[in-house]
């Protein structure tokens, strides 16, 4: 099977994106063709890269965490490569994300609600990150829709 992705493959994904548990067998009744035709083409998508994961959305204010996103700014001349991989290390930082536009990258964490936490792993990034201008916090308070695809 060749590695491009067809309107099956997406249409994989999609049923993916909004059920991960989904079984071969679901959705191969779903999309009208055999389980071992899914098997074969997701084996496809995890091999190309396609899909990286599978994974869950929690609900952080339930489980007693704060889900913050920090948009950094770096200082002029800094490599964005050398410090997301530095913040790929941290503990705290769940996702480290390049970006276009106000900030060069954003990166979530995940932390304890108590703000003298949150404070420290703030201060913590700020001062082992070499390179940082400028960082600013958003508390995420509720997520109102979270689409994958």
């Amino acid at each position: 099977m060749a590695n491009r992705v067809d309107k099956i493959d997406i249409k994989i994904i999609e049923l993916l994106a909004k059920n991960a548990r989904m079984t071969y067998k679901e959705l191969a009744e779903t999309l009208g063709t055999t389980r071992q035709r899914i098997s074969r083409r997701m084996d496809k998508l995890e091999r190309i890269g396609i899909i990286k994961k599978y994974t869950i959305v929690p609900d952080y204010d339930r489980l007693g965490y704060s889900h913050v996103v920090l948009g950094i700014t770096l200082k002029a001349g800094v490599d964005v490569d050398e410090i997301t991989k530095a913040l790929a290390k941290m503990d705290d930082v769940k996702i480290v994300q390049k970006a276009l536009g106000a900030h060069h990258i954003v990166a979530h964490i995940i932390a304890p609600k108590e703000m003298r936490e949150i404070q420290r792993i703030i201060n913590e990034i700020s001062k082992n990150t070499p390179g940082i201008e400028h960082i600013d916090v958003t508390f995420i308070t509720e997520d109102c829709k979270h689409e994958i695809f």
